[in-house]
Order: structure tokens, then sequence, then C-alpha cells
């Protein structure tokens, strides 16, 4: 664990145990940079699409000709990233052993400049993409190209695995498994390459998961074999346009590929040498990129769930739902007995279909000093959980619904439970914030601006709570924008002079406290249209971060 304090420590290992986290590796997400002009050009956004993407490995082309201190500056910002740097290196003709040399070339450049360079500027590793079934002679002369390249992958295993510790990869096609060894018939090429490197990435070039010519039916024996001989393997999917478009996600683009690939772990997670993925190529993902639609993170369309199980049960449904009504964001309860892969697949699948999933819990009690724990119970779980899955599978924040002034006490001693609250909330941040990046948010009753602060009588409670978070979610639980707006301007206001955000949130839920303060009576089609002259009035604030449909389970079933 990451924390400096032993007592944290210890807790995040205690959570671990208590809730079943088991140590797990870190996948790779690689891309393939081919034009080593780039980083040089472009350093700068490369490092900022890799970290918006979330790739942690590159297999960049080398050019010899280049000084050394070219790729010293790019490795060393890449390595500060978390990101690994291994050359590639490649030809069809490089199969005959009358290349041997030149390929071996590589193998010694690296070696050179890894003993010239400090340890944070130097490369992991070696991959080949060789490919020789591009020749004329894999038609006529098979076995002799096979024998050939096999000599040359022994000598430049040999050569990478010595005492420099350099890491072996290869690029593999996905129907090598159908070639028999020569000298070995019972053995499948596939195989027999798959012992010979670290790291196989097996070019699994279709555009969708499942049926007799899906990536998963493709690679199935591969990845068998690799669990049998301990080798790890990456799957690697195509973005550069092909005639074949079953063979690139060209065609359907970025979102859906991150849709597809969002499944991989679910299918492959019985696969101990699953690994991670590869997106071919970099300039091609770039440009696929760049045809997106942006995604406004400046505007929030978020909705709560409150039955954590339902994210297992009604995964699909909650996703499809999400993208019919454009959500971007959503509160998710932790229910802490619940198996973890629950959380890692919904996350993971929420956050490729551009969805924010903040972790959240509360009660009216957590408002008091004696329920402190509990409110960091959950802070350490998060922190844990995000500490232990891949980055695609962490949660961004944490959000908190506490409500105190639902209890009796409130009415009795609201002084001395605004102070309690007060006294929680700053625990609450200090420890979510502890070494993480993780986002804080609340709840919070639009009418709290007329409640004073506790030692600070000319400033509003909601003021103070907003200074306290990143965003803060305002229940303006109304059901015309008029109302809600008139909940909301001024503090909108307060937020924009302290460069805090805000989120708008509304009820669909039957109320019994009046029709007034729920869409329930209206339906889905009144709400929208009064969200829409909300957001217009709303939307000059640089404070206004958008919109909260409370909750998910009434948003769907309410009337239309």
């Amino acid at each position: 664990m990451k924390a400096a304090r032993i007592y944290l420590s210890v807790l995040c290992l205690s959570l671990g145990f208590l809730f079943g986290f088991s140590p797990a590796e870190k996948k790779s997400k690689a891309t393939w940079i081919w034009q080593s002009e780039i980083i040089g050009q472009d350093k700068q956004q490369v490092l900022e699409f890799c970290e918006q993407n979330e790739i942690n490995l590159i297999y960049l082309r080398i050019d010899m000709n280049k000084p050394s201190d070219y790729y010293r500056s790019f490795i060393r910002e890449a390595t500060a990233q978390g990101i690994e740097v291994h050359a590639v290196a490649g030809h069809p003709a490089w199969a005959f052993t009358s290349n041997q040399k030149r390929m071996m070339n590589i193998v010694g450049w690296v070696k050179k400049y890894n003993l010239e360079s400090e340890p944070n500027e130097r490369i992991r590793g070696i991959q080949l993409d060789i490919e020789p079934y591009l020749l004329p002679q894999w038609e006529t002369e098979r076995d002799r190209v096979i024998r050939e390249w096999q000599a040359n992958v022994e000598a430049f295993t040999e050569a990478v695995r010595d005492e420099t510790g350099l890491m072996s990869s290869v690029a593999l096609a996905f129907w090598l498994d159908d070639i028999p060894t020569p000298d070995n018939p019972d053995m499948p090429l596939s195989k027999w390459m798959i012992d010979q490197f670290d790291t196989i990435c097996i070019m699994a070039y279709r555009d969708r998961l499942n049926g007799s010519n899906g990536i998963l039916s493709l690679i199935e024996q591969e990845m068998q074999e690799a669990d049998e001989l301990g080798r790890r393997v990456l799957v690697a999917v195509n973005l550069k346009k092909d005639m074949n478009d079953h063979a690139s996600f060209a065609e359907e683009g970025v979102v859906e590929m991150n849709r597809q690939l969002a499944l991989l772990p679910e299918h492959l997670e019985q696969h101990p040498s699953y690994g991670g993925i590869a997106i071919h190529d970099y300039r091609n993902w770039k440009e696929a990129a760049a045809d997106m639609p942006p995604v406004d993170r400046d505007h929030y369309k978020g909705t709560y769930i409150w039955r954590a199980e339902t994210i297992r049960t009604e995964k699909d449904e909650i996703l499809a739902f999400a993208k019919e009504n454009d959500v971007n964001l959503l509160y998710v309860r932790i229910d802490m007995q619940q198996p973890l892969s629950m959380y890692q697949d919904f996350v993971r699948e929420a956050k490729a279909a551009g969805i924010e999933v903040h972790a959240m819990g509360g009660h009216p009690i957590w408002a008091l000093t004696e329920s402190r724990g509990k409110i960091l119970k959950l802070v350490n779980w998060v922190k844990a959980y995000n500490q232990e899955v891949s980055s695609g599978e962490q949660f961004h924040g944490v959000h908190l619904d506490i409500e105190p002034y639902v209890m009796p006490v409130w009415r009795e001693k609201k002084e001395a439970v605004l102070r309690q609250w007060m006294g929680n909330i700053e625990a609450f941040v200090e420890a979510t914030k502890h070494e993480t990046n993780l986002e804080v948010s609340v709840d919070l009753a639009a009418w709290l601006d007329k409640t004073p602060t506790p030692g600070q009588p000319d400033k509003p409670f909601a003021h103070w709570m907003m200074e306290q978070m990143d965003h803060t979610t305002l229940m303006a639980f109304r059901d015309q924008a008029e109302g809600i707006i008139g909940l909301v301007e001024n503090q909108m206001k307060y937020a924009q002079s302290i460069d805090k955000k805000l989120v708008v949130a509304v009820e669909t839920k039957e109320s019994h406290e009046g029709d007034f303060i729920t869409f329930y009576e209206e339906g889905r089609g009144e709400m929208n249209r009064q969200l829409q002259l909300v957001t217009k009035a709303l939307e000059g604030y640089s404070s206004f971060m958008g919109q909260a449909i409370h909750a998910y389970e009434y948003w769907k079933n309410g009337k239309e």
C-alpha cells in the first residue's frame, strides 16, 4: 500500500482480507508508435493522449540514427507518468537467417542505450513484429520460412534474456494455431512461438467479441497455450482502416471499440495469462478519437443507484438507460458485502461508455461525531479498492448523502448537529484526499443557504459546505424551472466566486410533502422540458456543472 502511515496500511490490508481483495496484476493498456519522429515533434500530445486513455505501455519503433538523448527525454517523462516504453522492430524478411544480423542490431542498440542511461530513461523490453506470411515464399516454401523464422527467434530471445533484464515480446497472428510446427506436426506454431517470449500480443483483428469469427473464439487456443506455458498475453485490436471491415474498428469507431474491450476481462479472467489489451496504433487511434463527439465534462447529467446489487442484476439495463438519457455521472451506493467483481465489471463498462462512477454512502446519523468511523470505513474501502483494481475499474470520487435535518435532534440541537457534521466533513475530505486523486462531493438541501454556519454567523452553511467540496449537489426539489432556479441561483453566484462547482438535483420519487416537490406527477417529458429551461438560465455561470435526477429506479419507472 502507498499510504505513508502504518495504521492506514494495516487498515487497508485488513479491509482487503475482510472484503475479499486479492493481489491483482495491473493490466497493460498498450499502443504502438511507428513514427519515431512523433515523440520529438508531439511529445506532450502523446503523453496527454496516454493519460486520457490510460495507456501504460508503448511499443516504440526505434530509429537508430537518432541520438540517445532524443529517446531519453521522452522515456523519462513517460516513466514519470507510469508508462513503460518497449522498442518494437521487424520486417517480414527478418524471418530469413540471412537477415539475422539486421534483426540483432536492435538488440545491441537497446542494450548499449540502456547501459548509458539512468534507470528512469531505460527501454524495458523489445518486441518483434516480423509477419513472414506477407512474403511470397510463405506460399511456396512455407516450411523453410518457418524454420528460419524459428532460428531467428531463438537467437533473438537468447540475446534479450541475458543479465540486462529486458522483456521479450512478439506480435502474433491469431491463426498461427492452424499451422503445424515443422519437425513437430503435433505442436501448433502458435504454441512454439508463445513458449519463446515473455509476452505475446495476439493480433486479434476483429471488430466484435462474440461469434465464430469474433475475438474470443479466435484467441481461445492461444489463451490456453499461454496458460499452460506461463506466458503473458495482450489482446490486440486494430483501428487502422482495412479492406476487410471486420478486421478493424475503423468503421465502428472508438466508443464501440471501448465498449467491446471493456467486456474482455469478464470473459478472460479465468485465464491467468490474460495481461491486458493493445490498440494498433497511436496515429490511427488519435485520428479516430478526434472524430468522436466531445464529452461535455463541464455539464453532468447524473443519477443515483441506491440498491447496489442492481449494478449486477440490471447492469446492461442501467447502461442502456444511461446511454438513452445521456447520463454521464452515476452515484452508486456501496454495499461492502457485495463481491468486488460486481463493482469492477460495472465501473469498467460504465467508464468505457463515458460515464463517471462515484462511490456513495450516507445516513442522517452520519452527521454525528459518533458515526465518523462509518464515513472513514467507506473512504478506506474505496481507497483500498482503487489500489487493487486496474485504472479502468476505479471509482472517480466519493459522494456522501447525510441529511441530518430529518432527525428529531436537528430541531432540538441544530447548532450542535451542525458542528458535528462539519467535523465529520473535514475528516471525510482529509481522509479521502490523502494520497489520492479522488473527488469529494455531497448532497445538500438547497435551503441550507438560509442556515448560518456555527462560529461564522455571517456565512450560510451551504457556502461553508461548498468550500470543502470538489462539487456539491444541491437538492433543488421543485417541479417548475422557476422554483428550481430560485432555490439555487444565489448559490451559483457564490460558487462561481470561489471557483467551485454545483450540480442541480431534482426528484422523481412520489413525495408526501406536496406535488410541487417532485416530477412524479408530471413525468419525464415535462421534467426534461423544465430542466432545459433550468440549463438555459444557469449555463452562464461557470459554477454550473449540470443536473442529477433522483433516482434511477424512480426515473426509469416514472411516467413518460
